[in-house]
């Protein structure tokens, strides 16, 4: 009797995928907004914590995507073909993220803590976007990741 399973492509890649999107929900979609809920976090407090939180995810999200980087060049996989467009998006995001949108919001973070007044911005609304793009693609990258072998003689 044949039995149809799942196997992973590249079990490296998708295990960097999906922990890289733990934390993006983890941090993006649930710390960054309830930390100003807590009692007695002001806005510079707040503000402050933020700048250190995210700064730190940037890096983790380097080392998620390099490793995913290397798996792809390891393998042998060309990944500039249009089927990793759900990584390649990601990267360009990271990319853009780290140096454009996270300076400018560390930037507008300091002068809120120093007291300077700040005008309104969508940088807030562009982070957002930008995660949840992320977070979207690299679920379909992670599940495309996953194959369909007809019987178990197929992966051996």
């Amino acid at each position: 009797m044949k039995e149809n399973i799942s196997t992973v492509k590249m079990p490296v890649a998708v295990i960097c995928i999906f922990v890289w999107i733990g934390f993006l929900g983890a941090i993006s979609f649930m710390e960054a907004w309830m930390k100003f809920q807590a009692p007695g976090i002001t806005l510079p407090l707040g503000l402050g914590i933020g700048r250190m939180v995210f700064n730190a995810l940037n890096k983790v999200e380097w080392v998620m995507c390099i490793a995913i980087l290397i798996n792809l060049i390891f393998i042998g996989k060309d990944f500039l073909k249009f089927k990793n467009i759900t990584f390649l998006i990601p990267l360009v995001l990271l990319i853009t993220q780290t140096l454009w949108l996270l300076p400018a919001l560390d930037a507008r973070a300091q002068l809120i803590i120093d007291g300077e007044s700040v005008a309104p911005s969508n940088l807030h609304v562009y982070f957002v976007l930008i995660e949840g793009i992320k977070t979207i693609c690299l679920f379909i990258f992670g599940v495309s990741l996953f194959k369909r072998a007809k019987s178990i003689q197929d992966i051996t």
